[in-house]
């Protein structure tokens, strides 16, 4: 069935939106308007970014090239960390609410189940490992959530024609409709994707690998039986020699990913007559289905040399690119926009100086480069390039069924995980010993909590979406603590602090000895089950400095204000 004849699903209205281009004030205005940021791509990360800024009270001027959400079902698999952000940002109960939820992957060699793995073993988590949602329901939700801030001036049909980079900020020559106007800018955010036109128009690249194979995505629409897991076979009867991915999407979609060799020529796999008899393989002749879109792409793993160019920052695919395996591309770009986001805000409102957004640029370069290692390693493992390396895989593949040690030596498709930023020099280092994962620089974990009334929340949901917050655990009262941090943070940048109870039957706050708190306040919470004191290997008096990204800066056996306030000045890059 030609994919044009497609039955309408419930994607419908969102693959057949059309945003009407409008002229702005500023096409009319004698001389170029400036604005703070201008945002160029109107993608999952470009809207991320711009509402992330608008929360921040930053204005926003957000453009996009075209007048309709993505194309097909593109990017699909959006991790537990991106689910949080999303949650800041406003959006997040609806992409959970919409999307398929799941933890558990399968992988297959042959005839045979190898083994199965659960992304998320532990309890206590109010997101799941990921949710399937296919990413033109991303962008519309996105869409609609810019449009309810009156900060986010979103134009369609604006596209980048030149772009003028000085000291001090950045000309733009945008096309439209009714003809060009000029823009200036304190700062540019290119989110424009793999095919960049802000990098080309700069005279920037991305330099890497590309890998000499190319793979079919197929989007079907059927009734299955199967669960909402990731199945992964290596070299199936139905596909002989190659590899298979199968995801659920909702509204009945299944994305099958056919791995189809270098040789295969994009145009003739793409037609519906030919992909039909690969789906019918996998499937069964008596099933029915049909055809929602088709794409076939190349791996490549490859990233720009530096993501800051002066006042020109570059985020998601217009910085860098990874092969689709692992589902690191929208989730690294996500979570680029909040990396770059706060720091944004913090410059342009004076709380931080220039050399904030440089470390923009060193942070997310390190992790694009450990999720281009991770790709890579993956692509080399499903597309071995010569006959030794692929006796080397399926000797390997063989062991995995009944050796554990095998299955970590099985690669198709490390799944994303958020960057630990070990290096970071807005990290203060550990003066105490501590026990677990959240190292300065890993992202900080959520869990169940209670308020001192006993309504049940969850840690991430109590903290600051635009400042710093302390996670203070404690079982007294620490309400001199609270205000002594508070002062010490005043001057610098707004601080929220979350008390967390250990146990139910605790001494409240003393609000009287808070006296001039910041605006911020502070929130108190129950770790009931003692979850998050384990998961942060807290005592009484244990303290952690989140940044606004909610990635841990510091951390205390007893945090004194003196070593808060040093921690959130090296957190601004001030020195």
């Amino acid at each position: 069935m030609p994919l044009s004849d497609a039955p309408a699903r419930d994607g419908a209205e969102f693959q057949s939106r059309r945003y009407p281009y409008v002229r702005s004030p500023d096409q009319d205005a004698p001389a170029p308007v400036r604005r703070p940021v201008v945002i160029i791509g109107a993608g999952p990360v470009g809207l991320a970014l711009a509402i992330d800024l608008a929360q921040h009270q930053v204005p926003v001027v957000l453009l996009d090239n075209d007048d309709c959400l993505s194309n097909g079902s593109r990017a699909i698999c959006f991790a537990k960390r991106t689910l949080e952000i999303f949650d800041r940002l406003g959006v997040g109960d609806r992409m959970v609410a919409k999307g398929v939820s799941w933890n558990t992957g399968r992988v297959f060699f042959r005839k045979e189940q190898l083994y199965a793995f659960d992304l998320q073993p532990d309890p206590g988590h109010e997101r799941p490992a990921f949710i399937n949602l296919q990413q033109y329901y991303v962008e519309g939700f996105l869409a609609d959530r810019a449009a309810q801030m009156p900060l986010i001036d979103l134009r369609w049909h604006n596209t980048v024609a030149a772009v003028e980079l000085h000291g001090d900020g950045v000309t733009l020559t945008m096309d439209t409709p009714e003809g060009p106007y000029r823009l200036q800018a304190d700062y540019v955010a290119a989110c424009d994707g793999s095919r960049s036109a802000v990098r080309r128009l700069i005279g920037q690249e991305s330099t890497g690998r590309t890998f000499r194979d190319r793979f079919l995505i197929a989007d079907v629409k059927m009734k299955a039986p199967f669960p909402a897991e990731r199945w992964f076979w290596f070299d199936p009867e139905f596909h002989p020699g190659q590899s298979v991915l199968l995801h659920r999407q909702p509204d009945d979609v299944w994305r099958i990913d056919f791995q189809l060799g270098w040789e295969a020529d994009p145009e003739v796999e793409k037609r519906p007559e030919n992909i039909a008899p690969r789906v019918r393989a996998l499937l069964g002749a008596d099933v029915e289905f049909t055809l929602e879109w088709a794409s076939v792409y190349t791996f490549a793993c490859q990233r720009m040399a530096a993501f800051r160019h002066g006042r020109v920052l570059f985020a998601g695919d217009a910085a860098h690119g990874v092969s689709p395996f692992g589902a690191r591309g929208a989730n690294s770009g996500v979570q680029d926009a909040e990396n770059l986001a706060w720091k944004l805000a913090f410059v342009l409102q004076g709380r931080a100086g220039d050399a904030l957004l440089d470390t923009y640029g060193a942070e997310r370069e390190f992790a694009a480069d450990e999720n281009i290692r991770h790709s890579a390693r993956a692509t080399d493992f499903i597309t071995p390039k010569s006959e030794i390396s692929r006796l080397f895989r399926d000797a390997t593949l063989d062991l995995a069924k009944n050796h554990a040690f095998a299955r970590t030596l099985v690669n198709s498709g490390r799944l994303s995980l958020p960057a630990t930023l070990v290096d970071s020099a807005l990290n203060t280092r550990d003066m105490a010993t501590f026990a677990g994962r959240l190292v300065p620089g890993a992202t900080a974990a959520d869990g169940p909590v209670a308020t001192d009334g006993g309504a049940a929340g969850w840690l991430l949901r109590e903290v600051s979406n635009v400042g710093f917050t302390a996670l203070l655990f404690a079982d007294g009262d620490v309400g001199q603590t609270i205000a002594r941090l508070q002062r010490a943070a005043a001057a610098l940048a707004p601080l929220k602090i979350v008390v967390i109870r250990t146990r139910l039957t605790t001494a409240p706050v003393d609000a009287s000895a808070l006296g001039a708190s910041s605006p911020a306040g502070e929130t108190v919470v129950v770790d009931a089950e003692g979850l998050l004191a384990r998961r942060y290997d807290a005592t009484p008096g244990t303290t952690y400095l989140l940044r606004p990204d909610q990635h841990v800066c510091a951390r205390w056996r007893t945090a004194s204000p003196e070593a808060l306030r040093a921690a959130m000045r090296r957190a601004l890059a001030a020195r």
